[in-house]
């Protein structure tokens, strides 16, 4: 793989040098560094709390010698995949890609993760209102795949 992709990252703050920080609560596919393919996604992100963050851009180098895990749509792996990683579990993969569990979406997966409501009722409810795209990056070998471009302050447009 030699393709070179662009990623964005939003957060409070400029991110020249990007990290795994562990949280409080488990994300999507665990404890990572998330950027996005969507630019827009990623100013939502950052500007999700006070109204106003940092859009920060990587070039992204995919590496073959990764282990590398890729959802291209919602499927019943990845709402497993979701579901162990929201629960604590961990996974061997450097990076993993796929669709980002939005805010709505979010809701279903933690009402079935608390066993709220069953597989069928996740799958009749779940439907994007806009693309998702997540990719997270979990070792530092898979860090050293981003290139820091540049980074800007954005706010929230509403």
């Amino acid at each position: 793989m030699s393709n070179e992709i662009i990623l964005y990252h939003g957060s409070r703050e400029l991110v020249e040098t990007p990290e795994i920080r562990v949280q409080k609560y488990n994300k999507d596919f665990y404890f990572g560094f998330y950027c996005t393919e969507y630019m827009e996604q990623a100013k939502r992100w950052a500007t999700r709390f006070d109204g106003f963050g940092y859009l920060n851009e990587y070039k992204y180098i995919p590496d073959d010698k990764l282990n590398i895990k890729i959802f291209t749509e919602m499927t019943e792996e990845w709402l497993d995949f979701i579901t162990a990683c929201r629960t604590g579990k961990s996974h061997n993969y450097d990076v993993v890609e796929g669709p980002m569990a939005d805010d709505t979406i979010f809701n279903y997966v933690q009402n079935f993760v608390d066993g709220k409501i069953s597989r069928e009722a996740f799958w009749s409810l779940a439907k994007f209102k806009k693309p998702t795209h997540q990719i997270s990056f979990h070792t530092e070998n898979a860090l050293t795949t981003l290139k820091f471009l540049k980074g800007c302050e954005v706010r929230d447009e509403e």
